[in-house]
């Protein structure tokens, strides 16, 4: 709420000129040099107009709350649920991408760990790669994977929308894994080795049970990562459903309101898929005798 007066002041004057008002300096041209904080101290019966804007540069929370009721609870009211209106049919729509990305790089991830533990080989040449691999920038590299994609003939904007997604997602979950798979004490490994233990069981019956916390707690950071891989995906494939598609419509036609209401669907959409699984880690550590 602090940030929405020095946002908006400029068009808040500009709209109060063009009524008629006198403000201090006069025209937009002059006031682009003046900081923000003096236009407020100079023109002080105007700064509340800037909670009120029609295209505000930044909305206030209600301003952002409305628009969000609008798009979704508005719309459940008028059974207009999956219009494509709705917010409720974009996130539908991200969600099915991001779910389908975080299978993919979870599985992934999940491998590489197994591989890394267990050889030396992929432990010196995966993992340095797959360390490099963060350090490309998704918006550099999401066109590229979306115009690969149609070369080799995939149509379904779908698929590169859940590879994108997967990208950003398996890494997390291989660190992760990497870590929970190596926490058993070199005792406990010594002792399955008296017991006659074959690598499988030593995975099953040891490895895997101590990496499940450190699982989920990976899987937590990797579906948050795999939602913003979807919609960064949908940015550049021209798509008109997903959230998005929303923020990059509401940027085209300089509506905030659409771009801060898809933003915040986008923040509540990953607190349900975490909150999700960290009721999954609760129920599964109990069954396994751990604490969450």
């Amino acid at each position: 709420m602090l940030a929405v007066g020095p946002m908006n002041i400029r068009g808040a004057l500009d709209v109060a000129e063009r009524s008629g008002a006198e403000i201090v300096p006069e025209g937009s041209v002059p006031r682009r040099d003046v900081r923000v904080w003096r236009l407020m101290l100079d023109n002080p019966d105007h700064v509340a107009q800037g909670y009120d804007l029609k295209r505000p540069r930044l909305p206030t929370p209600q301003q952002v709350w409305s628009e969000l009721w609008k798009t979704t609870g508005a719309m459940v009211e008028r059974g207009r649920t999956w219009s494509k209106r709705s917010l409720i049919y974009h996130s539908w729509i991200t969600l099915n991408s991001t779910l389908w990305g975080f299978l993919l790089g979870t599985s992934i991830g999940i491998l590489g760990a197994i591989a890394i533990t267990y050889s030396r080989v992929a432990d010196m040449s995966v993992m340095p790669w797959a360390i490099i691999s963060q350090t490309v920038p998704i918006v550099a590299l999401a066109p590229m994977i979306i115009v690969l994609s149609n070369q080799v003939g995939i149509e379904e904007r779908a698929v590169p929308k859940a590879i994108i997604s997967a990208y950003l997602c398996y890494f997390p979950v291989l660190v992760g894994m990497v870590k929970g798979l190596r926490s058993p004490a070199p005792a406990q490994l010594d002792l399955l080795k008296t017991y006659n233990a074959s690598g499988t069981q030593s995975f099953l019956k040891l490895r895997l049970p101590a990496s499940v916390p450190f699982l989920f707690t990976s899987l937590k950071v990797g579906i948050a990562a795999a939602l913003v891989g979807t919609i960064v995906g949908e940015l550049p494939t021209g798509a008109i459903s997903g959230l998005g598609a929303r923020i990059l419509i509401g940027d085209q036609f300089g509506n905030p309101f659409a771009i801060w209401s898809a933003l915040f669907a986008a923040a509540i959409l990953a607190g349900v898929m975490v909150t999700c699984l960290d009721v999954l880690q609760r129920v599964v550590l109990s069954r396994m005798g751990m604490r969450s």
